[in-house]
């Protein structure tokens, strides 16, 4: 049994690639990456590298030759559509067993703009027949330090989502269970993989407890939630990019209440203090 797992130069394709390492033999494990210079730490740690880019439909056939089960991490928007068809159309031709597929939140009701895509990769995927997980991963606490970062530099923690809430993990914790996912291939359909849902009000409390600083909490206006990261560094298009994620905490898109994240991983989920405390020293 074959394994790849694609993104295997970015965060969450290192971290899965780690777990799946202690699940399965780690000469039947295969990572992709976009060229040799990106691919070469990874071949240094132990892993078979394949070289290909989602774009070239020629490349990802060529790369899923011989791979039975497949870790899809979902690609930078874009032509994210196009690109994720590329690689299901690869799966499908070389008649690969299982995927699973890093989705996005309640993804079937989601108004979000970054939902269309995954949305369509999910039916794509679907319409190929071959037998998946859909890992339908809520935020990121990482997502949150350069907000963490202004508010110990600046003394405030400012936020424009208003009372929406977000069911964060670990980065750690989402690609943990998607290497579970890909070795044992015993996970449903979907899973639903979200903390516990709370808003950026509590959220901005477990930075004070995790860091001790006396932190002004402020749910303030757009444009003051874009004038505090600028002010603490943020270039003012990041920070813009940021306040659409606000909105769509704001408008409830990443409110999902499921317990299947704790029983995927087996245990709890890390606190939110303790992550911070985690991603704030590392």
């Amino acid at each position: 049994m074959n394994y790849l797992v694609t993104g295997a130069t970015g965060g969450f394709g290192q971290l899965a690639l780690g777990f799946l390492k202690d699940l399965v033999p780690q000469e039947n494990i295969f990572a992709l990456a976009r060229s040799q210079e990106k691919a070469e730490k990874l071949t240094t740690e132990g892993f078979k590298v394949r070289i290909a880019d989602y774009s070239v439909a020629e490349k990802m056939n060529a790369a899923l030759k011989d791979i039975d089960a497949l870790l899809f991490v979902s690609g930078a928007p874009g032509n994210r559509q196009e690109e994720h068809e590329n690689v299901v159309n690869a799966a499908k031709a070389n008649d690969i067993s299982f995927i699973a597929y890093t989705s996005f939140a309640d993804v079937d009701h989601s108004t979000s703009a970054l939902a269309a895509d995954h949305l369509f990769t999910e039916k794509t995927i679907k319409a190929s027949g071959i037998p998946h997980t859909f890992l339908r991963n809520n935020w990121y606490l990482e997502n949150e330090l350069p907000l963490a970062g202004a508010a110990l530099a600046g003394g405030k923690f400012v936020y424009a989502a208003e009372n929406g809430k977000t069911g964060w993990a670990l980065k750690r914790e989402y690609a943990e269970v998607a290497a579970k996912a890909v070795a044992t291939r015993e996970f449903p359909e979907v899973l639903e993989l979200s903390g516990t849902p709370v808003s950026y009000g509590e959220l901005a409390q477990d930075l004070k407890e995790a860091t001790g600083k006396d932190i002004e909490v402020i749910a303030g206006s757009d444009q003051a939630f874009i004038e505090n990261l600028v002010t603490n560094g943020l270039p003012q298009s990041v920070a813009e990019m940021f306040l659409t994620f606000q909105h769509d905490i704001k408008n409830g898109q990443l409110d999902v209440t499921s317990d299947d994240f704790a029983q995927a991983l087996g245990r709890p989920l890390a606190s939110r203090v303790d992550g911070l405390k985690e991603l704030l020293q590392g």
